[in-house]
This record gives structure tokens, sequence and C-alpha cells, in this order.
């Protein structure tokens, strides 16, 4: 049997896949990609460079 964390990981890496195919078939893609970003807004990290 399957633990409860597997299942959950499971379910949202299907749900994910088969959002991102219905709306790259719909040519919405670029919304899918949006709400990635909007959702994994904690893990994006700021780069400053230093022009020379």
């Amino acid at each position: 049997m399957k633990s409860p964390q597997w299942q959950k990981l499971f379910f949202k890496l299907m749900f994910w896949l088969v959002l991102e195919i219905l709306l790259n078939l719909m040519g919405l893609d670029d919304v899918a990609d949006y709400g990635e970003f909007v959702f994994n807004y904690e893990n994006i990290t700021i780069l400053q460079t230093k022009k020379v």
C-alpha cells in the first residue's frame, strides 16, 4: 500500500501533467507557465549581477 505522501505527490504530478497538455493543445501554455511562476514564488531567487 502506498503512503499518503506518495499518493499526494502522484496526484499533484498527474494533475499538472494533464493540465499542461490540455492548455498546450488549446494554445494557452503561457497561462500554465504563469501559474507555475505564481505558485512557486517562494522558490524564486533573485540574482544581482555587477556590470563591469
